[in-house]
C-alpha cells in the first residue's frame, strides 16, 4: 500500500446543497479542497449506484451494479452547461437542513430532468459536440446501459412492478417482445441514457478535481445485488433461480455484532459454477468499471467471495442459513490474469473464517480495523486494538453501519467497555472528548490508512448515525449543514503531520 495516508468517510448524499440531497457539484469540490488543506489524501464514499425507495434508499440494494445514482446529478452544473435556466433552480421547494428528504428531492430533480431532456432536444444539442460524446458514452457502456435503460422504462410503464411480475414474454426476455417495447418506450429509454451520461460526466469531472488536489477516492462495491434489478433480469443464469426465475436461496449473514438473528438481505445468490463458465465476465466488467471510477475500492461483505451464507427462500430470519463455498482462489487468479493491479480493500468484519484470511493474505488484500470494536470483552486479544495492527490495513474510528463514536460511548458502551478504553488511553475521557481520542488512536496507529467518518470529526452523537443494519427505514438520511463543512479545525492537519500521514 505504500505511504501512510489518512482521509474522511463522507457519502455524496451527505454534502450540504440547496437541493435536499448532496450531489456532485460545487459543494463536493469545496469538500475536496477542504480535505487537501487539512492534509488529507483519501475521500471514502458509499456506493454510487441508483437507489430505490422500495428498498429503503440504500445504495447497497440497487437496481443496477453499474449505473449511477441520478439523484446525485448537480443542478448547478446542469445550469452551467446551459441545460437549465437559473430560474429553474430558484423554483425549488423548502428542504430541511441536516437530513435528506428523498421524496421531495427526487420530485424536484425529476422536474429538472424533464426540462433538461426538452432542452437537449430543443436547442440543437443533438447536433453538437455534446451529442457526439453522448453517443460515444452509450456505445462504450452498451453492455449494461441498454438493459438498464430499458429496465427503468419498463418499470415506469408497469407502475413500479418488479420485473418478476411483468408479462411472461418480458420476464423471459423474448427478443421480439423486447424489440417491440424498445420502440414503444424509446423516449423514456433515451432519457435514462442521457441521465446516466450526465451523471458520469459530472462524476469524472469531480474525480479529476480530487486527483489534482492530491485526493484519492475510495469507492464501495456492494457484494450483493437486488433481485429487482437490471442485473438479475438481464443475467438470470448467473444467479441461483428456479425455472420461474424466483430465488432458490437468498443472501444474508448469520448472527453477529449487528443482529442476534443475523441479517436477512433477501437478495439472490450468485451461481459461481455458471460464472466460472464465462470466465467470471460479469464480475470482471464490474471491476473494470470500478477501476475507472475510483482510485481504490472496498468490496462490501468480502467474505461472500469465499463463501456465501445461503438462506432458504422461504426463511423468516437468517438463522437457518448455511455457508456454501465459492471458488475464491480460481476467481482471484482469473482477476490477476486480467488486471495488472487491483487496488482493492476488504470489508472483513463480522464472522471471518481462516479461509477468508488465507485469500486476503495470498492476494495481499488489506482488511479493516474498527476502533469501536476494540474495547469489548476480548480486549486485549481483539484484532481491532491498535497495538496489534499490521501495516497492510485500514483503520476506522467507526463505520457507516455503526453508531458514531460519541453515540457509542453515550448509548451503547458498558461501564466495563469505558474502563477498558480509559485504561488503554491512560486517562478518563468524557463524551465530548472521546471522538478525538479515538481519532488520535487511529492516526497514530501503524495502519497504512486511517479513515475517519465526518460525524466523528464533528463529535456528533447517535442522531448523526448513517445506517442501522437490519432496519429497512430511516437510514442514509444524515447530511452536513452548510456551516459544518468548515468546522475542521487544525487538529486533523496537526495529527497528519505529527503521525506522518498525508
Amino acid at each position: 500500500m505504500g505511504a501512510r495516508r489518512s482521509g474522511i468517510l463522507l457519502h455524496m448524499t451527505s454534502l450540504p446543497t440547496p437541493y435536499g440531497v448532496g450531489d456532485l457539484g460545487p459543494q463536493a469540490r469545496r469538500f475536496a479542497r477542504l480535505l487537501a488543506s487539512s492534509r488529507q489524501s483519501l475521500w471514502q464514499i458509499l456506493p454510487l449506484n441508483p437507489i430505490d425507495p422500495a428498498l429503503g434508499n440504500s445504495p447497497y440494494s440497487s437496481p443496477s451494479a453499474f449505473a449511477g445514482n441520478k439523484l446525485l446529478i448537480s443542478p448547478d452544473l446542469l445550469a452551467e452547461q446551459g441545460l437549465l435556466r437559473p430560474e429553474d433552480l430558484e423554483a425549488r421547494p423548502s428542504f430541511p437542513e441536516g437530513r435528506v428528504d428523498y421524496p421531495l428531492a427526487l420530485g424536484f430533480k425529476e422536474s429538472l430532468f424533464q426540462k433538461v431532456c426538452r432542452c437537449y432536444k430543443a436547442f440543437g444539442f443533438p447536433k453538437s459536440e455534446m451529442d457526439v460524446d453522448f453517443r460515444r458514452f452509450c456505445s462504450q457502456n452498451a453492455h449494461w446501459l441498454e438493459d438498464f435503460a430499458l429496465f427503468l422504462a419498463l418499470k415506469s410503464h408497469y407502475k413500479g412492478k418488479a420485473w418478476s411480475h411483468w408479462p411472461s414474454e418480458l420476464k423471459r426476455r423474448d427478443d421480439g417482445a423486447l424489440a417491440d417495447m424498445r420502440g414503444r418506450l424509446s423516449l423514456a429509454i433515451e432519457k435514462e441514457k442521457l441521465l446516466q451520461y450526465l451523471f458520469f460526466k459530472q462524476w469524472f469531472s469531480l474525480k479529476d478535481c480530487c486527483n489534482r488536489c492530491g485526493i484519492k477516492i475510495i469507492g464501495d462495491l456492494p457484494f450483493c445485488v437486488a433481485y429487482d434489478s437490471a442485473d438479475v433480469w438481464s443475467n438470470p443464469e448467473i444467479f441461483k433461480l428456479d425455472e420461474d426465475k424466483r430465488p432458490l436461496v437468498v443472501s444474508g449473514v448469520p448472527p453477529d455484532y449487528f443482529s442476534p438473528t443475523g441479517q436477512l438481505w433477501g437478495g439472490p445468490v450468485y451461481d459461481w459454477k455458471a460464472l466460472g463458465k464465462t470466465g467470471y465476465l460479469w464480475w470482471i466488467r464490474r471491476l473494470e468499471q470500478s477501476l475507472r471510477l475510483f482510485d481504490l475500492f472496498r468490496i462490501d461483505h468480502f467474505r461472500g467471495l469465499v463463501a456465501q451464507w445461503e438462506i432458504p427462500a422461504a426463511g423468516k430470519t437468517a438463522i437457518d442459513g448455511q455457508w456454501v463455498q465459492a471458488p475464491a482462489e480460481d476467481f482471484f487468479r482469473a482477476l490477476s490474469r486480467r488486471f495488472l493491479c487491483l487496488p482493492m480493500l476488504a470489508e472483513d468484519l463480522g464472522y471471518i473464517t481462516p479461509d477468508v484470511r488465507e485469500i486476503m493474505s495470498l492476494f495481499d488484500i488489506p482488511g479493516m480495523k474498527v476502533l469501536l470494536f476494540a474495547f469489548g470483552e476480548d480486549m486485549p486479544k481483539s484484532p481491532h486494538v491498535p497495538f496489534s495492527y499490521q501495516r497492510n490495513c485500514v483503520v476506522y474510528t467507526a463505520t457507516h453501519d455503526t453508531n458514531t463514536v460519541r453515540g457509542w460511548f453515550q448509548e451503547e458502551a458498558s461501564i466495563k467497555d469505558k474502563r477498558r478504553l480509559w485504561r488503554y488511553l491512560g486517562r478518563r475521557a468524557a463524551a465530548q472528548e472521546v471522538s478525538w481520542e479515538l481519532i488520535r488512536l487511529a492516526m497514530s496507529s501503524g495502519a497504512d490508512m486511517a479513515v475517519i467518518p465526518m460525524q466523528d470529526l464533528l463529535n456528533l452523537g447517535e442522531d448523526a448515525r448513517m445506517n442501522r443494519p437490519g432496519e429497512s427505514k430511516g437510514n442514509y438520511l444524515w447530511r452536513l449543514q452548510p456551516h459544518q463543512i468548515e468546522q475542521l479545525d487544525g487538529r486533523l492537519k496537526d495529527m497528519a503531520e505529527a503521525y506522518g500521514r498525508g
